[in-house]
């Protein structure tokens, strides 16, 4: 299978990096000319254990691809994920307009049938309103289903993590979407979630503030002892 990352942050490089490494085609698409350059060279921006590694075996192998260029990775991929940041602002709010900005950019490069997946942490409807920018920008020629696979990575564990995950979380409304992003994911061996993209999106959110509560609870407990 064919398939490119928008964003070569901790979540897309360690995922696109362990998809290559199962024998994919991988593009990752960036926006820093010195960061791509790097990453062809197999230099890694952050550190990971086995990372590094993993990632210089598939440059080598050439199944994993680092470009500035939405042509041809997007028009040859069967699944773009979306994998840019999305920091919050002053008022809390996710900083999204990377993320419109991107799907603005794939769906003008669409050509055939396409999968666009969004990795990126988002609210609640966000993946409704990327499907309208796509379809806005798109060619007549171009059909894309739109679906929400969140991620579960720790930093210091993340190939592992992304090899052994507790669930995978597939939202999607279309059954062919969803068999596709099941055939990515067959050589991990994980339960799948099947949801539709709201309940994915708060998925995502239910189980960062899940955590989040833990240290807190961790932390008051520690203040009190």
């Amino acid at each position: 299978m064919t398939i490119t990352f928008i964003g070569h942050g901790y979540v897309g490089l360690v995922t696109a990096t362990v998809f290559a490494d199962f024998g994919n085609t991988v593009y990752v698409i960036g926006h820093t000319p010195e960061k791509i350059e790097n990453l062809k060279k197999g230099i890694v921006p952050i550190y990971e254990p086995g990372l590094k590694e993993m990632l210089k075996r598939n440059v080598d192998a050439g199944r994993l691809l680092f470009t500035l260029d939405y042509e041809p990775s997007i028009p040859e991929s069967d699944i773009v994920f979306i994998a840019v940041g999305t920091p919050p602002q002053k008022t809390g709010d996710a900083e999204l307009s990377s993320v419109f900005e991107v799907a603005g950019k794939l769906g003008k490069s669409l050509k055939s049938h396409t999968v666009v997946a969004t990795k990126s942490t988002v609210p609640v409807g966000t993946n409704k309103r990327i499907a309208k920018l796509v379809e806005e920008v798109k060619s007549t020629n171009a059909t894309f289903e739109i679906a929400s696979v969140p991620e579960f990575l720790r930093e210091g564990t993340a190939i592992d993590d992304t090899l052994h995950p507790d669930r995978i979380i597939v939202g999607t409304e279309s059954e062919s979407a969803r068999e596709k992003i099941v055939e990515l994911h067959k050589p991990i061996d994980a339960p799948f979630v099947h949801t539709n993209l709201e309940t994915a999106e708060l998925i995502k959110y239910a189980a960062n503030s899940f955590l989040a509560t833990k240290i807190s609870y961790a932390n008051a407990i520690a203040k009190l002892s």
